[in-house]
Parts: structure tokens; sequence; C-alpha cells
């Protein structure tokens, strides 16, 4: 079953029961992203290294060539 199908299975029970539907697949990825790009910062931060934003500094790099 792909994920579209137990989306609007999850949807037409939830309406059916008259409970609210399911969130949109992929509406929540950029929150689990963001969540565990904080969380490998903090063990970071933690363990003593520096925080890192590597695409920054990459994209820094390839602007602005030494």
């Amino acid at each position: 079953m792909s994920i579209t199908q137990q989306y609007l299975l999850d949807s037409h029970r939830a309406r059916s029961l008259g409970e609210p539907g399911p969130p949109a697949p992929g509406t929540e990825d950029w929150k689990v992203v963001r969540e565990w790009r904080d969380a490998r910062h903090f063990r970071a931060a933690l363990a003593g290294r520096p925080v890192r934003h590597r695409l920054r500094d990459v994209l820094g790099r390839s602007r602005w060539p030494a």
C-alpha cells in the first residue's frame, strides 16, 4: 500500500468516525529535518566540538573564493 492510499484510508476512517483527519504526507518533513539538525548541533556542543554549518560553509566558499 502506498503512502497516498494509506492517507486516503486514514482520512476516510477519521471522517466516518467524526475525528480530525491525519496530516497530509510530507507536511512534517522540514520539521523533522530541523529537529535532527538541532539535535546534532546540541550533541556537538555537549562534546565540546564546534557546531558546524556544513551547507552554509560550502555555499560561502563557492560564492567567494579565496
